[in-house]
């Protein structure tokens, strides 16, 4: 399986459970139109991705919206469309058709998306991180859970208040649970130490 330095985002929980299947790399979905209106949401995804950001979104009308509206919020940062084959069918959770009867990234065979994503290895290797060993979060220590914890991020009382603290400083959200935090600092590149120094900081 390869491993992607920038996150991906599609665009529900299955299409997410899919991805995880052929792909290593930070899954964030737009909870279909949910994107939209949650403000939370929108900072997020342009915090993760300010890197660089992997565009995957089924190929009937919605997912051409929720594609264009993305493109407009991810103004000035560098972002990767990847397309899905149009193919009649239908996920096996759903009782009926797609308006269009198209599947959606959910489910699409194994074996398509592993293609979609060889293509754009070939096409982009410096991307993945099998060709570059040395990238920047391999270098330092990702933060752990155990981390989470010896800092006070999660399991104390105060947990929540110093997940704000720490979530302004990076400019992601408030209100993150502590998995969820952590996920987006390993993906920044935050080590222990990075996060320790941060909530010592003064306001």
């Amino acid at each position: 399986m390869r491993k992607l330095k920038i996150p991906v985002i599609t665009e529900g929980k299955y299409d997410k459970i899919k991805l995880s299947g052929v792909i290593d790399a930070h899954i964030i979905t737009t909870n279909g139109f949910g994107v939209f209106k949650s403000e939370e949401k929108k900072a997020l995804i342009r915090t993760l991705g300010k890197n660089g950001i992997v565009i995957l979104c089924d190929s009937d009308g919605g997912g051409k919206i929720i594609r264009s509206h993305l493109k407009g919020l991810l103004g000035g940062i560098e972002t990767y469309d990847l397309y899905i084959p149009q193919l009649k069918g239908r996920e096996r959770r759903k009782k009926e058709d797609s308006k269009e009867g198209l599947l959606g990234v959910e489910g699409l065979p194994n074996e398509v998306l592993t293609s979609i994503f060889d293509s754009f290895y070939m096409s982009h290797p410096e991307l993945f991180d099998d060709v570059n060993p040395d990238y920047s979060v391999r270098e330092k220590k990702a933060i752990t859970t155990a981390d989470m914890y010896s800092l006070g991020l999660t399991g104390g009382e105060n947990s929540s208040l110093l997940r704000d603290k720490l979530a302004k400083k990076l400019s992601l959200p408030a209100g993150m649970n502590s998995k969820g935090l952590c996920e987006a600092m390993v993906l920044l590149g935050i080590t222990s130490e990075d996060a320790k120094n941060l909530l010592n900081q003064e306001e």
